[in-house]
């Protein structure tokens, strides 16, 4: 199964404050493991939502907002991808994990949908586009990009 793990915002990393050299150090070996082990497929630090942007839409109405965003726990600082066995194995990777942040903090654990999740909704045709774009997106991840902008 996939998972999404998302390191909650804090007063500090929204104020922009950079990890230390040693939180630094600790992060990319805790990375190398969960690398090793197969478990990791992507992962990223995000900018404080200062710099960010939201699009609310309603019907075909579009408005934009700029950060920053309120309610800062529950914002998302940073996040990883990971593939694992189960909730539980994903739980027990957050636990090894060092702490992100120097203050209190909080990672949430969410599973992706999977094509079989949407039953009959996901046509055969839908399948076939889904495993397309999911192919032209690892393309994309690796610096093979053709078209588009």
């Amino acid at each position: 199964m996939r998972v999404m793990v998302m390191v909650k915002a804090t007063q500090e990393s929204e104020a922009g404050k950079l990890p230390s050299t040693a939180l630094l150090a600790a992060m990319g070996r805790f990375n190398e493991e969960l690398v090793k082990a197969g478990v990791m497929v992507a992962g990223e630090g995000l900018q404080p939502s200062a710099r960010g942007r939201r699009v609310r839409f309603a019907g075909s109405a579009r408005s934009v907002s700029d950060g920053p965003f309120a309610q800062v726990g529950e914002l998302v600082a940073g996040f990883w991808l990971w593939q694992v066995a189960s909730m539980d194995e994903a739980v027990e990777w957050v636990k090894r994990c060092p702490n992100p942040m120097e203050s209190e903090s909080e990672i949430e654990i969410r599973p992706l949908f999977e094509a079989a999740d949407f039953g009959d909704a996901m046509t055969p045709e839908l399948r076939e586009q889904e495993a397309r774009l999911r192919d032209a997106a690892e393309r994309n991840a690796h610096g093979e990009r053709s078209g588009g902008r």
